[in-house]
């Protein structure tokens, strides 16, 4: 009888896919001849001093782009890696790190050598974050549904929840256990935000009520402040440059239209924001002396933080406004902390870092300009630069059903929103021009949040999932099943160790890599 052979084992299957691959690379055929490239500042969409340069056909990788680039900088041993990006008529074509000009734009019909290639440049952090592929603790405590959860800046290890059964509670992300069970709200945690230093932790209730926290001791500090009359819907932190030293103050939205600015340190009243007429859902507190709110009344509006007076009120939705973001909310969230995990040794150098961070992310044409992004049941998302015109900078349609949830990149570099129509779209967050819609949800999506880096992003949905994506492809990364219901909240550790989720199921998860 004839003896056969076993099936190829897993390895020797992916060993004879890789030959394979690396076969037809080999045997793939880049014509001869060039091509020639300006290179446009993505930030700016001005090439500058920079020449257009002729490059053979079969040097024009992404790499070799990448050196060319550092080299007509003059940036000598300070390699800097570079995101480079082409646009079309119907959205655009980011080249991978292993792509090349020719496979990407030209044999596929995109761009030809008879024309000059125009390709957007910008920046990409130095450090890569790995994505999340596997949960490494999946932690019960809580007696209802998690409604929200949210990193420390200073660490990976520990993160905050709110949920259902009117507690928060801070976990300790490595050994998957409780730290602190903080109770004293009387009905759901809505909002649970950390200050920019980690030494605080508010949280907001269905109980109008804000509370204050010492995540060190798990104690309150002081009693609960009593200012709305409907729920909390949402809480912002003053950034750390622009704080009073030893004066910490945040922000609370309420269902009851107003919002109120806090002094931490006497838990009193500063001054409240009243003139949205319905609820106000969200709440950011930007970098450049300005509050923005955005409402139920279909309207956005921006005050100035020193006094609470309205600055103006920007219209263009026609639905209610669910979400706002910053393209600072990154530098502004982490202050001082960076993936070197340095903290500057005084207050004045702790300062200075802060804004060095923040000014950086805001920079744009070498002008400090933050820009905001809306999202709302209008099915749209609105671009804006307040700072410059009130009219929105770009409106950005491709949804079908409302917008939850919008993000900017920590390199401002893109946008993210998370709508009910299963799907999570980018979009480009120098000018709001469509990249990709990043499709695998089977329904709702209802958060999403980038890695440190930018290369990566993570989505929680009602389909009881999470999913990673590769920003530059579009595609899934890592597909991340686990919960046993809907996910509400979603969230990327600043220094990109881990994820952290929570949702109906009342357990909270951490994904590592």
């Amino acid at each position: 009888m004839a003896t056969v052979p076993p099936p190829p084992s897993k390895r020797q299957k992916t060993a004879a896919a890789a030959r394979a691959k690396e076969q037809q690379d080999i045997t793939e055929h880049v014509p001869e001849g060039s091509v020639r490239i300006r290179f446009v500042d993505q930030a700016t969409g001005q090439t500058g001093s920079l020449p257009v340069i002729s490059v053979p056909l079969a040097r024009a990788s992404t790499k070799n782009l990448e050196t060319l680039l550092n080299g007509l900088q003059e940036h000598g041993d300070e390699q800097i890696p570079y995101r480079f990006f082409y646009s079309t008529a119907n959205g655009g074509v980011a080249l991978g790190d292993r792509d090349d000009v020719y496979r990407t734009l030209i044999a596929s019909g995109k761009a030809t050598t008879e024309t000059e290639i125009s390709l957007q440049y910008t920046p990409q952090a130095v450090f890569r974050v790995r994505a999340v592929s596997r949960c490494s603790a999946a932690v019960s405590g809580h007696g209802e549904a998690i409604l929200a959860i949210q990193f420390s800046p200073t660490s990976s290890s520990r993160v905050a929840s709110g949920a259902g059964d009117g507690s928060a509670r801070i976990w300790d992300c490595d050994t998957g256990t409780i730290v602190y069970t903080l109770k004293g709200h009387k009905g759901w945690v809505l909002a649970v935000s950390w200050s920019p230093d980690g030494s605080i932790l508010a949280t907001g209730g269905s109980d109008s009520m804000v509370r204050l926290w010492d995540p060190a001791t798990g104690k309150e500090l002081g009693g609960p402040m009593k200012a709305h009359k409907k729920p909390i819907t949402n809480l912002s932190w003053e950034p750390y440059h622009k704080q009073e030293s030893g004066r910490p103050r945040f922000a609370s939205s309420s269902q009851d239209s107003t919002v109120v600015i806090w002094d931490a340190v006497r838990r009193k009243i500063d001054f409240s924001l009243t003139g949205h007429k319905d609820s106000v859902k969200c709440v950011k507190w930007g970098g450049t002396g300005s509050i923005y709110t955005a409402s139920h009344d279909k309207t956005v509006k921006v005050w100035d933080a020193t006094n609470g007076q309205l600055q103006f009120t920007l219209n263009s939705h026609a639905h209610w406004v669910n979400h706002l973001a910053l393209s600072t909310d990154f530098a502004i969230r982490t202050a001082y902390h960076d993936h070197t995990r340095k903290t500057p040794a005084t207050e004045e150098e702790k300062v200075a870092k802060a804004k060095e961070r923040f000014e950086k992310a805001a920079r744009v044409g070498g002008q400090i300009t933050e820009r905001l992004v809306t999202a709302s049941d209008d099915c749209t998302v609105f671009l804006w630069s307040p700072s410059v015109s009130q009219k929105p900078v770009a409106r950005l349609t491709g949804h079908q059903k409302q917008v939850n949830h919008v993000t900017f990149s920590p390199d401002g570099a893109y946008i993210a929103s998370a709508g009910f129509d299963n799907h999570v779209k980018l979009w480009s967050g120098r000018d709001g021009s469509f990249i990709s819609s990043l499709r695998g949800h089977v329904a709702s999506v209802y958060q999403c949040c980038f890695s440190a880096d930018s290369r990566l992003l993570v989505s929680s949905s009602k389909d009881t999932t999470l999913k990673a994506w590769d920003v530059r492809t579009g595609k899934i990364k890592e597909d991340l099943p686990g919960h046993k219901d809907e996910v509400y909240a979603v969230d990327w550790s600043p220094d990109g160790e881990k994820v952290a989720s929570g949702g109906a199921d009342k357990q909270v998860r951490i994904w590592r890599h």
